[in-house]
């Protein structure tokens, strides 16, 4: 990685959210994320919906396209939103939510650095909601971290429960973790995030990257196992619109666009940020 590039992005400060999808049919997309994710309404109006963990945690924004398709898998765009909770407790609450109200889960993994569920909202938008196990137990060798996909230990992880539960909603301080892109060309992905934006790859998996900033696991995870060559997703599908990156304070900004101009990638100012797109085509709007 080039020198000026390594201090670009710091990890203390570095944030996600909201992200911004486009849904189907917005009630119906509103019931999914208060009722089976816990998420808060936090504003509305036509056809828009902002949602989150308290008024501030925005994580997630969604916009009606009345009618699309679901999302597509091989396009570019979202692999899964990560939403990421701040106790060992709370993931458990959540699982004996999704049991009380026979909500469908994809998968439950033990990642050695975290324990997650993952699903699906209505319109195939894939959703991942876990914990981080306690960074004294993240194994590093060198700049790569140990990560596997075990069976998640549900019978165990469930012992943390009282008998005295509430109804289930996201706990304050709850966060968006990280987000999993698809993406058509790894190559093309890896000088980007790596070269470009100062990302550091924390693991490699044939056909997929995992990036962080700071000594985080992973803030990013990049992938082309359905989507090599593909192309964004339509107004005819739902869809990843938008991925919102909060910079810290200072010249970060600044830095940003000079590299991006080095690079001869085209971008554009925004109030308060910039937007561009990645090689695939995923718009990325970074904010201070």
């Amino acid at each position: 990685m080039s020198p000026d590039v390594q201090p670009l992005l710091l990890a203390q400060s570095l944030r996600f959210g909201p992200v911004t999808l486009s849904v189907a049919n917005l009630e119906r997309s509103k019931n999914f994320y208060t009722q089976t994710l816990g998420m808060r309404i936090l504003s509305e109006s036509t056809g828009t919906v902002l949602l989150g963990a308290d008024s501030t945690s925005p994580l997630l924004e969604l916009r009606e396209q009345a009618g699309a398709r679901p999302s597509l898998p091989s396009s570019t765009g979202l692999y899964h939103l990560a939403i990421l909770l701040p106790t060992r407790v709370g993931l458990a609450a959540f699982v004996q939510h999704l049991i009380d109200t026979r909500s469908p889960v994809q998968g439950a993994s033990d990642h050695l650095v975290s324990e997650a569920l993952y699903l699906t909202d209505p319109d195939g938008h894939g959703l991942e909601v876990y914990w981080d196990h306690p960074e004294a137990q993240w194994q590093w060798d060198g700049g790569s971290v140990q990560m596997a996909t075990n069976v998640l230990d549900l019978e165990n992880l469930l012992l943390e429960l009282t008998s005295n539960r509430s109804s289930w909603t996201l706990p304050s301080r709850t966060t968006l973790g990280h987000v999993h892109l698809k993406v058509s060309d790894m190559s093309a992905t890896e000088h980007f995030y790596r070269e470009v934006l100062g990302f550091d790859i924390t693991a490699r998996f044939a056909g997929a990257l995992f990036m962080s900033v700071g000594g985080y696991h992973h803030h990013l995870g990049l992938n082309a196992w359905g989507s090599r060559g593909g192309k964004p997703g339509t107004s005819e599908h739902a869809r990843l619109e938008r991925v919102k990156i909060r910079l810290p304070e200072g010249d970060s900004l600044e830095r940003l666009s000079k590299r991006l101009n080095s690079e001869n990638i085209t971008f554009e100012r925004v109030e308060h940020g910039l937007e561009v797109q990645d090689p695939a085509g995923n718009l990325l709007e970074f904010r201070i």
